[in-house]
């Protein structure tokens, strides 16, 4: 799943702060799945009100009390998640008209675990054992249940109670703590904690104190009861899981109070933006969470920012006529594995395409001198590793610029001029099932791969320099109509032109069906002209040689060119791009600190040609 968020939400919060529930609907209407944990104190509360009986808690040695949750108090327990929580959470999300299976977690032994060591107590200021607590640690759960159940419904809700399969027992175990876990177990790209108030505070009384940022081995002094739990589970997370992890609040998602946890080290100066930046997850169409993130986090003097109606996030600094594009894109391919950082590097999903590339144009906001009469546009399109290439469609209509950087990697010593163009066919071949051994018998796959040769052939006539791949093949028998859909990919030259698809042949009989997914053409920048001039100085000053390079992929330079086929555009910036959509992405930090400064200059050189003009 490449969007899962793991939310654990405070009964509080449940049941007094029926908005958080719009905010869940959004994050499953832009295409996310939600797994809620959900928090049982408010609804035990009303539980022991109900049936007139107090509530027991034990203090621990170390000062802090819990509640006990003895074999009597148990069913308890179980009946307030069952009969408080579990409703209010069903009834809110069918209003939203979302479809959620909620349970507690130890029913149909999802989710298990084991009962934990004896209690060491206070009681009457004297310490004492107690045995029969059926407090426990998880240990597990039915990950594949788990995800087929997440497939199929809208919202997943688990509550706290957890089943002890050697005990044969529902034991209670910690909300936050389980929700770790589970986010550890499905390998979720998010992980929030909805609380009460802003955040970590690190002043309980000031409200907006808020915490923004708890690196590797902080210690936080400030925090004390419920929360220890939820920065216990969020530190679990960050270091077992793939997540980025999240404290929020007060009852919000989206608020202003966010403590970030992050697994890497706190002083990294200029690196810390990029080490951040590849941690949280932004699979393409689940770039909300990053652009969110950068709209909150980057306030320089001068700039401003926000998220355009598609979801690309967009900085301006300086409003003068001569406008210079930084076009990076958000999005990763998947899978996401676990961002590991040393003192020469970081490897992590999107680090070289092209995370690292759009950092530096985040940095050129603060670092770039823009004159008077220039505007420098930084922006982060989303759905660029997809055919969509929503966010660079919507940047071509809608907006405008005299020359444009893209951000993808060249290598240090290297300026991309241009890159080939996208031809992406589907070819669907249905017919009915024959006897193999009939004459002149031809299966829908052989006819495919005939479909295939024939297409390569008439495509080589209008570009030789093309290269093809076929994709993906599928296969399946449906009352007897065998059908085979294959994908077929063509990376088109620059000389072939704009509309080299309008002369290519697609008609093969009516069993066969051909669909242009996308017919992007290539692009060929000159080397005349102030944008490239700007990079060969910069280069000089570093005493360095510049290498032209064009690319056999696709970027969002191709969209772009569509249209704006007269406006200058070269792509730079830092990594090794045969590593791209492979799990070894690593970037070198020496590199990403040349290419920077390399921009940097190129970027003031580009506004000194323009206003000399």
């Amino acid at each position: 799943m490449d969007h899962l968020y793991v939310i654990k939400l405070g009964s509080s919060t449940l049941v007094n702060h029926p908005e958080i529930f719009e905010e869940i609907t959004a994050i499953v209407h832009r295409g996310g799945n939600v797994l809620l944990v959900a928090g049982g104190a408010e609804g035990i509360r009303q539980k022991y009100s109900q049936i007139d009986r107090e509530i027991p808690f034990l203090t621990l040695v170390s000062g802090d009390e819990v509640r006990y949750c003895s074999p009597e108090e148990m069913p308890f327990i179980r009946a307030a998640y069952d009969e408080f929580i579990i409703p209010i959470v069903n009834e809110n999300l069918r209003k939203h008209r979302l479809n959620v299976f909620s349970q507690s977690g130890g029913e149909n032994d999802i989710v298990f675990g084991a009962k934990a060591k004896p209690l060491k107590v206070l009681k009457n200021n004297k310490p004492v054992i107690v045995r029969d607590s059926l407090f426990g640690n998880f240990t597990g759960c039915n990950v594949e249940f788990l995800k087929a159940t997440l497939a199929t419904f809208d919202v997943v809700c688990l509550t706290a109670p957890i089943i002890d399969k050697e005990l044969g027992e529902f034991i209670n175990i910690d909300a936050d703590v389980l929700a770790a876990h589970l986010a550890i177990e499905l390998e979720a790209q998010h992980l929030r904690f909805v609380t009460s108030t802003y955040g970590i505070l690190t002043d309980v009384e000031d409200e907006r104190s808020t915490l923004s940022d708890v690196y590797l081995g902080d210690e936080i002094h400030s925090i004390k009861g419920r929360m220890k739990q939820k920065v216990r589970a969020a530190n679990l997370a960050i270091q077992q899981g793939i997540c980025d992890v999240c404290i929020t609040g007060p009852h919000t998602l989206e608020g202003s109070g966010k403590t970030w946890f992050w697994n890497m080290e706190k002083e990294l100066n200029d690196m810390d933006l990029l080490n951040k930046v590849v941690r949280i997850p932004s699979i393409s169409q689940g770039e909300h969470e990053l652009a969110h993130y950068l709209l909150d986090n980057i306030q320089y003097p001068g700039v401003t920012g926000r998220i355009d109606e598609v979801g690309n996030i967009v900085f301006q600094k300086g409003n003068g006529p001569n406008k210079l594009l930084l076009l990076g894109h958000l999005d990763t391919v998947p899978h996401i594995w676990k961002v590991e950082s040393d003192s020469q590097g970081i490897t992590g999903r999107g680090v070289v395409d092209a995370k690292g590339c759009f950092v530096n144009f985040v940095h050129m906001l603060r670092d770039a001198e823009v004159p008077s009469n220039g505007s420098l546009l930084v922006i982060g399109a989303v759905e660029e590793e997809i055919s969509s290439s929503k966010g660079a469609h919507y940047i071509k209509d809608h907006y405008s610029a005299d020359a444009v950087i893209i951000g993808e990697p060249s290598g240090e010593g290297s300026l991309t001029l241009g890159y080939y163009g996208l031809y992406k066919l589907e070819i669907i071949i249905s017919r009915p099932q024959e006897h193999t051994a009939a004459k002149d018998a031809l299966s829908v796959i052989d006819q495919l791969h005939v479909v295939v040769e024939e297409i390569r052939s008439r495509v080589r006539t209008i570009d030789p320099q093309c290269l093809s791949s076929l994709i993906d093949i599928e296969h399946s028998n449906a009352k007897g109509i065998l059908t085979v859909n294959g994908i077929l990919n063509f990376r088109i030259s620059p000389p072939a032109g704009k509309e080299y698809a309008s002369k290519i042949e697609l008609e093969f009989g009516e069993d066969v069906i051909v669909k242009v997914l996308r017919a992007t053409p290539g692009f060929a920048n000159p080397r005349n002209g102030a944008l490239v001039k700007a990079f060969i100085r910069s280069f000089a000053k570093e005493e360095k040689s510049i290498h032209y390079i064009k690319k056999r992929g696709t970027s969002d330079m191709n969209t772009l060119a569509t249209t704006w086929d007269a406006t200058p555009m070269v792509a730079y910036g830092p990594g090794d791009s045969s590593l791209d959509h492979t799990n070894h992405e690593y970037l070198h930090i020496k590199e990403v600190e040349a290419t920077r400064t390399i921009l940097k200059e190129a970027v003031g050189e580009w506004f000194r040609l323009k206003g000399s003009e």
